[in-house]
């Protein structure tokens, strides 16, 4: 779970990676189940539990009907 929050949504989503293109696939469909799972990048606003806000690239893993998981932040972009 990120320490962070996501603010509004997240923009210029763009699919780098699915399928066997997942260098962590198995470990995925280990912990959260089959599915046809896709790695994301986008930029969304986030906020830190300091009250810091920042806009950031984000990366993420989804499947249909599993939703999103291991969020990381990337880097800044402000």
């Amino acid at each position: 779970m990120p320490h962070f929050e996501i603010v509004g949504e997240i923009k210029n989503r763009e699919i780098i990676a699915q399928g066997s293109g997942i260098h962590d696939l198995s470990k995925l469909k280990a912990r959260y189940g089959d599915g046809n799972w896709r790695k994301y990048k986008g930029e969304a606003t986030i906020a830190w539990p300091d009250g810091r806000i920042r806009r950031a690239e984000l990366h993420w893993y989804e499947a249909h009907g599993i939703g999103k998981r291991r969020i990381k932040r990337k880097r800044y972009l402000d």
